[in-house]
């Protein structure tokens, strides 16, 4: 298990503290910036191929996840910032595992807004359960390794009351809230501008 130092926290601190959003001093354009980084567009395609090319994987396309931004751009959003979270900080994370777990961690495949849709078996608990179904969905349609199964299973700590266990899980648990965080205020818009199939 990789601990970080007292300074890398308080850089994740900085980078992913919201909280005191200004709209005259921040930047909305942070995940464009990432999406149009070569750099990152090439390793989101090179370890995420697989995923992004599936016909299924491309059903996310229908779902919304926060505002208007649907499931499959959240994931690409997720999978982005995880990519520059581990290369700004120097985190010699497994590139390959960040990126699919990243893009399947939000795989349940269904409406969570419409309680009565297929596959939302906990409606008014979705928050808590749909890491489990997200890596159900996924083992059944994908060979994972056992880091992009802890990263699927552990993203919404602390929901999921158990800590993940590998610095990728970390990375995509903040990732994702960030982007979360971004897409419920409507600060980024959600529209991938690459088509990644």
């Amino acid at each position: 298990m990789y601990h970080l130092e007292k300074e890398d926290k308080l850089l994740l601190k900085t980078l992913l503290d919201v909280r005191s959003y200004n709209p005259d001093d921040f930047d909305p354009e942070l995940l464009n910036e990432i999406e149009s980084d070569k750099t990152y567009r090439d390793l989101l395609y090179k370890y995420g191929e697989e995923v992004l090319s599936s016909k299924k994987y491309q059903g996310l396309k229908k779902y919304i996840q926060h505002g208007t931004v649907t499931v499959y751009e959240h994931c690409i959003h997720v999978a982005l910032f995880a990519l520059k979270i581990n290369r700004t900080f120097g985190l010699k994370c497994k590139e390959r595992d960040l990126v699919r777990g990243a893009l399947l961690h939000d795989y349940f495949l269904y409406d969570w807004h419409d309680a009565e849709a297929p596959g939302n078996i906990h409606p008014k608990l979705h928050g808590f359960y749909h890491p489990g179904i997200a890596l159900k969905n996924a083992v059944k349609d994908y060979p994972l390794t056992e880091r992009e199964k802890d990263i699927i299973a552990k993203h919404m700590w602390p929901l999921t009351v158990k800590l993940p266990r590998c610095r990728e899980a970390w990375i995509v648990c903040l990732a994702d809230k960030y982007s979360s965080t971004l897409e419920t205020l409507k600060i980024r818009k959600g529209k991938i501008g690459i088509n990644y199939a």
